[in-house]
């Protein structure tokens, strides 16, 4: 079987779309379940795992705003974008384990408020 550049690059976006659906799904999932029952642990983990979605679609947001180079090969941008994805991805859960941003206490502390968990 032989398959081309094209193909390939095809390949890695697809693959990136879907791992980034995935982990999108997962969290909405976890967010929207059934907290009641969840441990205090439990439940300031999902804030800690929402706080590092937040910065990231904010890290990829400031991302766009850079100019890209229009002499780039577009098979090429395909494979820097799947990687520049994984390495946005773990940045954010770095920065919220290392800074205190102080967004999963406030939801955790809302949570356990408006709905006495």
């Amino acid at each position: 079987m032989n398959m081309g550049i094209d193909g390939i690059s095809a390949m890695i976006n697809q693959t990136g779309n879907s791992a980034a659906n995935s982990r999108t799904n997962a969290l909405q999932n976890k967010i929207g379940g059934d907290l009641s029952n969840s441990s205090d642990e439990e439940l300031m983990d999902v804030c800690k795992q929402f706080e590092a979605y937040f910065v990231e679609q904010v890290m990829k947001e400031v991302e766009k705003t850079i100019p890209r180079d229009e002499d780039e090969d577009n098979s090429m941008s395909q494979l820097t974008d799947y990687f520049k994805e994984e390495m946005i991805q773990g940045l954010a859960e770095k920065v919220c384990d290392q800074q205190n941003l102080g967004l999963a206490q406030q939801m955790y502390e809302q949570m356990k408020r408006n709905y006495t968990l």
